[in-house]
């Protein structure tokens, strides 16, 4: 392990508008760009992570190979242009990605903070890494730290019981625009987490109605059955919005669902009663220029990082006692690895003056036959006694935190294998 630098880079909601998001969001699942990713020489460990807000890469690499520049052109493909990457896109080297991570996982980072949604996305990233043999020893031990960091901020804060998720965000943004939704009838267009957690946060608001419509209709009537609700195909989606009132959509789709010349003659037989959409896909379902239509308001998921501030001071209460916990796990994280990147060069350097020290003594014994067993066991204590003092100050070198709080663990052990000789195997002599 000695050596090896943990990177993390990707984009989120924060840095990047949703129109560059959807270009590289993964529309064919985790299989085909983890296999893609064991192309890049110098990665011995990797994670992917794909959400609706984020695109993120954890990476365990080699310090001898360079390999930003690659991931950056894998994470964007040919889809973004090179000059306008680097607006978008943030990277992180050693704690920092520790952290970032921790956060992440902690829904500290969300665009809804303390939702419950992204530890389940970020155990199923995990999953697939697993299975395709992406991860090992680092990776696993950080990701499943993720996990418990996350487990402990919901435990020890009330961060989650004042949080909202996206889907709860659509709705209370669909209460602000008809008001009361007792008597409107909701369409959901996608049968997957997002339109489950739509849902449950629209029945508990008591519509009138709930219609889901879905490429595969036993999934539609599964969920429909659930909310006692009506399943529908999604080759029925046109027919269905002469009446309804609330359309969110949420499908894996790679292009657009529904365009605007469908939903302008819709319209005529509504009579233009006002219809409310909320794209909350990546990519987007729904053309951008239905908001030229008289009567129809649309929303994506990058506008409701503006909508409804619930609970909005007991949640940055909890966050700031959230963000502690993080820190703190952040910490022992990194002492941890730290222990575990020196050690080996530790051993070496013992192992090195240890030998050194033997042979010599050796030698100098054999030159001296009058000595007696006493003897000879004060010299072998003096010559150890004598090793420990060399060795004291390298190895408080190597142990000690890292100045100014810079991650340099791995230049202090570099420093000391060149000073000592331990570059070429020389420690496993």
């Amino acid at each position: 392990m000695p050596g090896e630098k943990i990177l993390l880079l990707g984009v989120n909601h924060k840095t990047t508008p949703v129109e560059i998001r959807e270009r590289i969001a993964l529309a064919n699942g985790y299989q085909e760009p983890l296999t893609a990713l064991k192309k890049i020489s110098g990665l011995r460990e990797y994670y992917l992570l794909s959400t609706c807000n984020r695109v993120e890469l954890l990476l365990v690499v080699d310090p001898e190979v360079v390999v930003e520049e690659q991931v950056i052109d894998f994470l964007f493909g040919g889809r973004v242009d090179r000059e306008e990457r680097h607006r978008y896109l943030y990277m992180f080297a050693g704690q920092a990605a520790v952290r970032h991570l921790f956060m992440v996982a902690a829904s500290l980072d969300s665009m809804v903070v303390g939702e419950a949604q992204i530890l389940g996305q970020l155990k199923e990233a995990y999953r697939h890494a697993s299975h395709f043999g992406c991860t090992g020893p680092l990776l696993n031990k950080l990701l499943h730290k993720s996990f418990s960091v996350a487990k402990r901020v919901r435990t020890e804060t009330a961060i989650g019981s004042s949080a909202v998720s996206i889907s709860y965000a659509a709705v209370q943004l669909a209460k602000k625009i008809f008001g009361n939704l007792k008597d409107k009838k909701v369409l959901l267009v996608g049968a997957g987490e997002m339109a489950e957690l739509a849902a449950e946060h629209l029945v508990g608001q008591g519509v009138g109605g709930v219609i889901v419509a879905n490429r595969t209709l036993a999934r539609a009537v599964d969920l429909a059955k659930r909310f006692g609700g009506q399943a529908v195909s999604i080759e029925e989606l046109i027919q269905q919005l002469e009446h309804v009132d609330i359309i969110i959509s949420s499908t894996g789709a790679t292009e657009i669902i529904l365009h605007k010349d469908q939903v302008k003659s819709v319209m005529r037989a509504r009579m233009n009663r006002p219809l409310f959409f909320i794209d909350i896909a990546v990519p987007r379902d729904l053309d951008p220029r239905l908001i030229e239509i008289g009567n129809v308001y649309l929303y994506d998921i990058d506008d409701l990082s503006n909508v409804v501030e619930i609970n909005k001071s007991d949640r940055d209460r909890e966050a700031v006692k959230a963000a502690r916990i993080v820190d703190e796990e952040t910490l022992k994280f990194h002492k941890w690895y730290q222990g575990v990147a020196v050690t080996p060069t530790i051993l070496a350097l013992k192992n090195k003056f240890e030998g050194i020290s033997q042979v010599e003594l050796s030698r100098t014994l054999a030159r001296m036959h009058d000595l007696s067993e006493d003897e000879q066991k004060n010299m072998e204590r003096m010559v150890a006694a004598i090793i420990a003092k060399i060795l004291h100050d390298p190895l408080m070198y190597l142990k000690s935190e890292s100045c100014a709080g810079r991650d340099n663990s791995d230049l202090k052990i570099t420093v000391v294998r060149e000073l000592f000789g331990l570059m070429n195997g020389d420690d496993e002599r």
